[in-house]
């Protein structure tokens, strides 16, 4: 599954709340699933029979079940028909099928009759709703199959699934498999369709989908794909379609492995928590995560919607075909898929430079993890709550970066080998952590078993501290990474680390070692500075002495290569975070930057001067920060208005966007309006990467007149990219009576339910709406509460986190333990780390920033 919404992890569960897992003794192997839903009624009827073998004599099969009503239940067991008697624990989601006598072991059949609701909550067997008309769609991953249908509702009980649907006359039905028949009736407005029986499936894959969808097809290596929709937007999958033709075919070759169900189905959904689901052979999509208009899509749409066809398509091989035992190795699936993705979209489009993409996500997930709050990879969790916060930065992008590191130190031949071998041996069954790293291991000769239990099992990331004599000797030592600077050097832990380190002489070839110890000494060349994260590969950040920083920043833009100057000026900022360097040395450092045309290099850069402004400076004090930000970046922005490129021309847009917000460069403001104007007019007469952009800047001055105009645009659209755009425009405007009627639409149905979280928690990050947002959360807490679905919650409890003083810490902390969200207790206490962090930050560094602004801030750039 692919979520964009920020979420993060569970506690390890208390013993008592194991007995929420099955009891050992019955295994399912095969279901026959009826649903009859009625979309008019928001309910459903369904019968099942599961064929089922009983290890030991037993009078109780016990099932996972939530929100069903059981009509009968009997079981079959060796030529006889019990009538069974059901009770329910609904804490526990689960149901007791009890025969009158003991079940013999060995095989038995359960037949099962049952009703349940189409409920709103976009989970389980649920309603999604058009302006035209209903459909009922399910969302099963991780622990909601049991809302539709008794079953053993637990990864490692794979089975075969034949179902059926029975839905009305002029709809039609999708499934996991073809469809093998279509036949009139049981009654006259009805019609019943049946599918293949699929291969073995964990429950939670399983996918139902009935409404009026209609379908584009395609094919690659004989399998049929379809990209399916709301009949007014099929048409917009076209480049979804393209996507999938190219990624299965390169997925068949590196894979060595054939894709593994009988066809592939890419659905849009019109309402959607999550950004996509992997269900086998019937992928389940947000709008915008897969239907493109081209008149209004702009390069990082494109990007968007291949790399999400690209992760969910890994998972037909990483969680489909190889499921996880159970959800504490849900890396298994996610960070395999995270880190696959972008391999056939940067063959397919290499314009894209997706492999610095992965560099810059390196460091997002280093942010993360060097907080104290983090968890490891791998993480118990027993309850449905606690599993729900597994999908996290740490399970995708932690894990796909240490997955991108092995791959390097290993070579990334060697790594498919073994991961071919990994999905071969395990094949529609079940696997763990302990035998992908032995795979690896076993085709590479090297200890990538130490080197991944070292980074999986244990949390946090390592700080390597380099320093270089003049005769080349290079020392290396490692502690533990914390972003709270009173925590450096506290820690013992030690890490099995692959070093891979370069020097910048040109003919420079890269060379590994495993530190396996706190320290070590290797030996370097005499004439030229050694850089110790190659390509920037390694999940480490690297801190060095002040003669080679002083090398290594002098040569930023000359001799370190992209990659190289991401993960440097991704460690800079951390080291600034914790007060090992000062935010002068940053400021300088980015300063060199103006000929720096690579979007990917630029990115965090753009995000640590928005967070410089956001949080480290007050009203009056930005206005010596505005001067900078021009003069930083109006050279590289005028240098790109003619860039054909498409990254390139995404970057002048990005500093466009940072010198309207952030540097409020004149010219730009000005420009943003007319285009804003012209956009809300006709989208189609902007280019599409500058109509988000210029609806921001002119939103944050922009009066009652273009508010009313952006709400009607959004009343009056339904392409979900529009939406988007004209929903984060809302976000901007910094009136605060604007503010307010602009955030009362979070809790209306004029948003969506599956962005209403999402579209609140924008007004808490952005420094000039914060304040009204917080107390607008406050004070309608209980209409926030209803747009909560399963996960959505922790968003906003992590945008609380933007704040930058104690007492906010303090009130953040105490309004959340007393208006608890679900599956974000890690969260909260992130969010007063991160908090604390920030106000640390200002306290150790304000004189420094302030110091070196009013020194560089005359006689600047664009716009004075």
């Amino acid at each position: 599954m692919k979520k964009w919404l920020i979420m993060f992890v569970a506690l390890a569960a208390p013993l008592s709340l194991q007995g929420q897992r099955l009891p050992a003794g019955v295994v399912p192997e095969h279901y026959a699933l009826t649903f009859t839903p009625n979309l008019k009624d928001a309910t459903f009827s369904g019968e099942e029979t599961i064929d089922v073998r009983v290890l030991k004599p037993t009078a109780i099969i016990t099932l996972n079940a939530a929100e069903i009503k059981f009509t009968s239940a009997t079981v079959e067991s060796h030529g006889a028909t019990l009538d069974a008697k059901v009770t329910t624990d609904d804490d526990r989601e689960q149901a007791n099928i009890i025969a009158p006598h003991p079940i013999a072991a060995g095989a038995a059949r359960l037949h099962i009759v049952f009703t349940g609701i189409l409920n709103h909550k976009l989970r389980g067997f649920y309603l999604s709703e058009t302006p035209k008309r209903r459909y009922a769609v399910t969302q099963f991953e991780s622990t909601d199959a049991r809302r539709a249908f008794p079953c053993f509702d637990e990864p490692d009980k794979k089975a075969t699934f034949d179902i059926t649907l029975v839905v009305d006359k002029g709809d039609t039905a999708i499934s996991n498999e073809k469809m093998t028949s279509d036949s009139p009736g049981p009654v006259d407005d009805k019609h019943t369709l049946k599918f293949a029986t699929t291969k073995k499936l964990s429950t939670y894959l399983v996918a139902l989908l009935v409404g009026d969808f209609q379908c584009i097809s395609g094919s690659s290596h004989a399998i049929p794909i379809r990209v399916c929709a709301t009949p007014d937007k099929t048409g917009q999958g076209k480049f979804a379609l393209e996507a999938a033709e190219y990624i299965m075919h390169y997925y068949d070759d590196y894979f060595g492995i054939r894709y593994p169900f009988g066809k592939l189905d890419l659905i849009a959904i019109p309402d959607f928590e999550a950004g996509a689901m992997e269900n086998a052979g019937a992928i389940t999509y947000r709008e915008s995560f897969i239907l493109l208009d081209p008149k209004v899509a702009n390069v990082d749409n494109y990007d968007l919607v291949a790399s999400v066809v690209a992760h969910e398509m890994a998972h037909q091989w990483f969680g489909d075909l190889v499921t996880m035992k159970w959800w504490d190795n849900i890396w298994l699936n996610e960070g395999f898929a995270t880190w696959m993705e972008s391999k056939p979209v940067a063959k397919w489009k290499p314009e894209w430079h997706e492999p610095l993409s992965d560099v810059a996500s390196t460091g997002r997930s280093l942010d993360l993890d060097g907080l104290k709050n983090t968890r490891p990879i791998r993480q118990k969790a027993e309850t449905p709550a606690e599993i729900n916060e597994l999908f996290d930065g740490i399970a995708y992008g932690k894990a796909a970066a240490v997955l991108r590191m092995v791959e390097h130190y290993v070579d990334p031949e060697v790594f498919r080998m073994g991961v071919h071998k990994y999905l071969l041996a395990h094949s529609y069954g079940n696997a763990t952590a302990e035998d992908f790293w032995s795979a690896i291991a076993q085709a590479s000769g090297k200890p990538v078993d130490k080197i991944m239990s070292s980074f999986v099992i244990q949390p946090g990331a390592p700080l390597l501290n380099v320093s270089q004599e003049a005769d080349g000797q290079i020392s290396i030592s490692q502690e533990r990474f914390f972003n709270d600077r009173q925590l450096l050097g506290t820690g013992q832990q030690a890490w099995t680390v692959p070093v891979c380190r370069k020097d910048l002489s040109p003919d420079s070839v890269t060379q590994c070692f495993v530190l396996q110890e706190r320290g070590q000494q290797i030996r370097g060349s005499a004439n030229e500075p050694i850089f110790a994260n190659a390509d920037g590969m390694g999940y480490y950040r690297s801190e060095y002495d002040q003669k080679l920083r002083d090398q290594l920043s002098k040569d930023l833009e000359t001799r370190l290569t992209p990659a190289d100057r991401i993960s440097m000026l991704n460690d800079e900022w951390a080291l600034v975070r914790v007060g090992r360097i000062s935010i002068s040395n940053y400021l300088d450092l980015i300063s060199q930057l103006k000929g720096e045309r690579l979007r990917q290099v630029w990115a965090g850069v753009l995000k640590n001067i928005e967070y410089i402004n956001d949080r480290l400076l007050g009203a009056s004090e930005r206005a010596i920060f505005q001067p900078f930000v021009r003069n930083l970046l109006s050279p590289p922005y005028e240098a790109l208005a003619e860039a054909k490129d498409p990254e390139e021309k995404a970057l002048h847009a990005d500093l466009f966007d940072v010198l309207g917000i952030v540097g409020r460069d004149p010219m730009v403001i000005a420009q943003a309006r007319q285009l804003a104007k012209n956009s809300l007019q006709d989208p189609a007469s902007v280019d599409p990467l500058l109509i988000g952009p210029a609806l921001e800047i002119a939103a944050a001055q922009g009066d009652e007149a273009l508010y009313q105009q952006i709400m009607q645009n959004l009343k009056g659209t339904t392409d979900q990219v529009m939406r988007g755009r004209y929903m984060d425009a809302l976000m901007h405007f910094e009136n605060p009576e604007l503010t307010r009627q602009a955030l009362a639409l979070g809790v209306s149905a004029a948003i969506r339910n599956q962005d209403s979280t999402a579209y609140i928690s924008g007004f808490v990050r952005n420094p000039y709406t914060r304040d009204e947002a917080w107390k607008f959360v406050q004070n309608h807490w209980n209409e926030v509460e209803k747009t909560f679905t399963p996960s959505s919650g922790s968003e906003l409890v992590y945008s609380a986190g933007t704040f930058c003083d104690a007492e906010a810490a303090s009130n953040v902390s105490a309004f959340f333990k007393v208006h608890t969200v679900p599956s974000s207790e890690r969260t909260l206490r992130q969010a007063v780390e991160r908090i604390k962090a920030c106000a640390d930050l200002k306290k150790i560094q304000g004189s420094n920033l302030q110091g070196w602004l009013s020194t560089h801030s005359v006689g600047t750039g664009a716009g004075n």
